[in-house]
């Protein structure tokens, strides 16, 4: 099962200083049918001018991955950590019994990042933090296995059943990727124009994937996070 979701018709937030679309129920945006997608609650995709950000807050009982896109994403926690991701790479953060932490963008130019909330598969988990700075080369035109559970083999590992993965797709070239019985899968298309079997997706669309196999031809160069998971 696929199903196509236009970012035109997502939540929209616009503060000034941050702009933001949210796939899911979040801040002022609710909608009763899109709370979330198995064990993901949480996809923002948020705008944050220079020189701003996401002052010091609390965070409890939830994985939380941030994405670069473009920018400098400066990451502080009460746990003593400080420290400045870029494109193509990503901070994450397990809250468990809870954690204050800022964003900010202390750079000159608009930071786009994708910030994601995954349920843990218990709570009581003791707050941890960390990040990893991928080589940009490492996706493109083949998936980069950024996150999976402590179980799997990817660099960052979260307190749940899933896995993350970053795609560069050069113009005219094709990838698959299986979603097997049990599983799916939340697409974004970060940047850039495809077709997913027989759907095309425009930048910041989103495509939810339920036990079934996708083939992704780039229409124009694209930049694409998929988020596999246990179904349910």
């Amino acid at each position: 099962m696929l199903r196509k979701l236009d970012n035109e018709n997502m939540g929209r937030s616009n503060l000034g200083w941050l702009n933001s679309i949210f796939h899911f129920s979040f801040a002022e945006y609710y909608n009763p049918k899109n709370i979330h997608f198995g064990q993901l609650r949480v996809i923002n995709d948020d705008l944050i001018a220079p020189g701003t950000g996401f002052n010091l807050h609390p965070h409890k009982e939830m994985e939380i991955v941030s994405y670069v896109v473009n920018g400098d994403l400066t990451h502080g926690d009460s746990m003593g950590n400080k420290n400045t991701v870029t494109r193509g790479h990503v901070q994450y953060m397990s809250a468990g019994t809870g954690v204050f932490h800022s964003e900010h963008n202390l750079g000159s130019e608009t930071l786009r990042f994708l910030q994601i909330w995954i349920l843990p598969d218990r709570a009581g988990y003791e707050p941890n933090y960390g990040d990893y700075r991928f080589n940009w080369e490492d996706r493109h035109n083949e998936w980069l296995h950024m996150v999976s559970s402590k179980e799997g083999d990817a660099p960052i590992k979260i307190n749940q059943d899933a896995n993350i993965y970053s795609l560069e797709l050069e113009a005219g070239k094709e990838i698959s990727f299986p979603v097997s019985e049990g599983r799916q899968a939340y697409l974004v298309q970060i940047e850039g124009n495809s077709t997913i079997n027989t759907l095309t997706l425009n930048t910041r669309d989103a495509l939810e994937i339920v036990e079934e196999d996708i083939q992704i031809n780039s229409n124009e160069t694209s930049h694409i996070l998929l988020i596999e998971m246990k179904k349910g």
